[in-house]
């Protein structure tokens, strides 16, 4: 699989037309979609890894299409972009104006752990509290978070949250586990909410990463 978009240029897009670029483009959203959706499956990582894995090849996918895209403009088209696309990309702009982050994770017989992660002008702070079930307990809110505010920030942005659904559900597990994230902001952009039930988006593991939550945590552990 080629890496680089130059080469991607090179080889599929140098010397195309306007149209034959728009067809590339819808080729390269199709293949997210695809990937996203094998990724998201409830029996994804248990079946035999193929080389390289999904998630690089929808990195490297996402390469292309910006690459298309400006291949697009430089002869003369204009890309025009889903409303989807639209509401991720201002979500994207408010990014530096996110001021709370809470995720939610547990289950009925288990109970539930919160994190929640308030930003202001300099710093990050967080606090984990458990619901009853699980003893509750809350961690001083004032504590640092263990990266700075711009990695942290940045951390959202690799998520490519605005791209999410607004519900993941797998109505085939009655229990199970269950999750909740919002995110709100300082400059008037309405909070962003999403959540599922033993479903999850295709970086869920990397959300609970950027958020502290160790992968071998019992409390925190996501089968899927």
């Amino acid at each position: 699989m080629m890496i680089s978009p130059e080469s991607y240029y090179e080889e599929h897009l140098k010397g195309k037309s306007e149209k034959q670029i728009m067809t590339a483009i819808r080729g390269l959203k199709q293949e997210m979609g695809r990937l996203k959706n094998i990724m998201e499956g409830s029996h994804y990582g248990s079946e035999t890894i193929i080389m390289p894995r999904e998630s690089t090849r929808l990195l490297v996918t996402r390469m292309y299409l910006e690459r298309a895209k400006q291949a697009l403009a430089d002869v003369g088209g204009t890309y025009t972009p889903s409303k989807a696309e639209q509401e991720a990309k201002l979500l994207d702009s408010s990014i530096p104006a996110i001021s709370k982050v809470i995720f939610s994770i547990g289950g009925f017989l288990e109970g539930y752990k919160t994190h929640t992660i308030i930003v202001d002008e300099e710093h990050i702070h967080f606090g984990v509290e458990r619901s009853l079930m699980m003893n509750s307990s809350t961690l001083p809110s004032g504590l640092d978070y263990p990266c700075g505010k711009e990695e942290f920030l940045d951390g959202i942005r690799a998520l490519y949250i605005g791209e999410w659904r607004i519900n993941y559900m797998n109505h085939d597990i009655i229990d199970g586990t269950q999750w909740e994230l919002t995110i709100e902001f300082s400059d008037g952009h309405k909070p962003f909410k999403t959540g599922g039930s033993n479903a999850y988006p295709y970086n869920f593991d990397n959300l609970q990463e950027l958020l502290g939550i160790e992968p071998d945590d019992e409390d925190e552990k996501v089968e899927k």
